[in-house]
């Protein structure tokens, strides 16, 4: 049974893509689940696939200045390389795959409703809401590529991907682990703010 909520798209390993995902983009080609390995001294995610096999894993290196991690495929093999550019007004991360490809994401600034995230060197564009916990990944001609819906409470920050474009399924990948830093940066940075 999918998730009903028109605001957070998360649904669980085993449910169905949510009812409005699946209204207004169409039945996704599959969908990818994640979750966070808590008291690690690594920063450390998998991400599964409906059958709960791993398929991905993440895994952020500890106290590095440029937040650096590395992620590989289920055999130990690197997929992609994920760190942030120190000292920036915009929250700017930059990713390289194996194959070469290389983009960053950089988030506009002065939206107030609704984030709006470009990933340059792909074209492509992030749409979504922090605070709704749920983004839209378009590419260059607006066709989407993937609905990310992240748990509204968990402590192994859960997130749940459904893919409309698998050719694109490690980019994707990449995507929601620079994400997922980008959101802990800024939940960090408002902590900060709000203590001082």
């Amino acid at each position: 049974m999918g998730v009903f909520s028109k605001v957070h798209r998360f649904h669980e390993v085993g449910d169905d893509a949510n009812v409005n995902n699946v209204a207004q983009f169409g039945t996704p080609h599959h969908s990818l689940f994640t979750s966070t390995k808590v008291l690690t001294l690594h920063h450390a995610m998998e991400i599964t696939d409906a059958e709960e096999t791993v398929v991905y894993r993440a895994r952020t290196k500890c106290l590095t200045l440029h937040d650096r991690t590395t992620l590989t495929n289920a055999n130990g093999n690197q997929v992609a390389q994920i760190w942030k550019k120190f000292f920036t007004l915009h929250e700017r991360h930059f990713v390289k795959m194996e194959d070469g490809t290389n983009f960053q994401l950089s988030n506009e600034f002065f939206h107030l409703v609704k984030d709006i995230t470009n990933i340059e060197g792909l074209g492509w564009q992030l749409r979504g809401n922090i605070l709704a916990l749920n983004f839209q990944l378009y590419d260059a001609d607006g066709s989407i590529i993937a609905v990310i819906g992240q748990k509204l409470i968990s402590i192994h920050d859960k997130y749940s991907v459904d893919i409309y474009k698998p050719e694109y399924e490690k980019t994707v990948v990449a995507i929601l682990i620079t994400l997922q830093h980008m959101i802990r940066d800024r939940e960090s940075s408002s902590f900060s703010s709000s203590s001082n």
